[in-house]
């Protein structure tokens, strides 16, 4: 595994997307008895973590692939504009 310099943590951010998307879809199964439904208006806003949480994996993953050497900066702006572009969030 390459990178390092933050503790792989932005494997963490990746966690917490998939725990929202969760949540979202236990909030619109109705044949789940899930207990804490959340109006529209909230699952927008979880949608909209969801997007910036994904900008957040997606560069703290390059800035650390580039401080720990295994990138270069040319690399490093390539694969960020193409993670953007395959995520839909830049």
């Amino acid at each position: 595994m390459s990178g390092g310099h933050f503790d792989y943590k932005q494997y963490a951010i990746e966690d917490i997307i998939e725990s929202i998307e969760s949540i979202i879809q236990n909030n619109t199964n109705l044949s789940n008895d899930f207990e804490n439904r959340f109006s529209e208006k909230t699952i927008q806003e979880f949608k909209n973590a969801i997007k910036y949480l994904t900008l957040a994996k997606i560069y703290s993953h390059r800035i650390d692939w580039l401080i720990s050497g295994d990138d270069g900066e040319e690399t490093f702006h390539e694969r960020l504009n193409e993670e953007l572009r395959n995520n839909d969030v830049g």
